[in-house]
């Protein structure tokens, strides 16, 4: 079982960046599909990125494409997710997540989950 942990949240002005990175424990973690979603009160959790591990295949939600990468250093266990443009609809907490088989956008498919860390951006 992988096991993850975030960092990287913060408080940031419209049209700043942040990185976020998630470091994740066990060997499992180069032949696991990571992907980052967020969520705010009241609304469901909403994925936002992932990455494949058989090819580095990447995907993002339509709201954060061209503004967000995601990438993974497989050697240092470690998934990013560098937030460029940040706008204040994109304020939520951020969960990292493994998975192995299943839908990368889906998250019921991944059974592995972060604590989460909090981005807000300010208007």
């Amino acid at each position: 079982q992988v096991q993850l942990v975030e960092s990287g949240g913060g408080l940031v002005q419209a049209g700043g960046s942040l990185r976020l990175s998630c470091q994740a424990s066990g060997r499992a973690f180069s032949t696991a599909d990571m992907g980052w979603f967020r969520q705010v009160p009241g609304k469901e959790r909403e994925f936002v990125a992932a990455i494949s591990w058989s090819d580095g295949s990447t995907f993002y939600a339509d709201s954060v494409k061209g503004r967000f990468t995601i990438s993974r250093d497989n050697a240092k266990n470690t998934v990013y997710l560098q937030m460029n443009d940040l706008k204040p609809d994109d304020t939520a907490v951020y969960y990292c997540a493994a998975k192995r088989g299943g839908r990368l956008t889906l998250a019921r498919d991944y059974g592995a989950w972060g604590q989460g860390t909090q981005v807000t951006v300010s208007s």
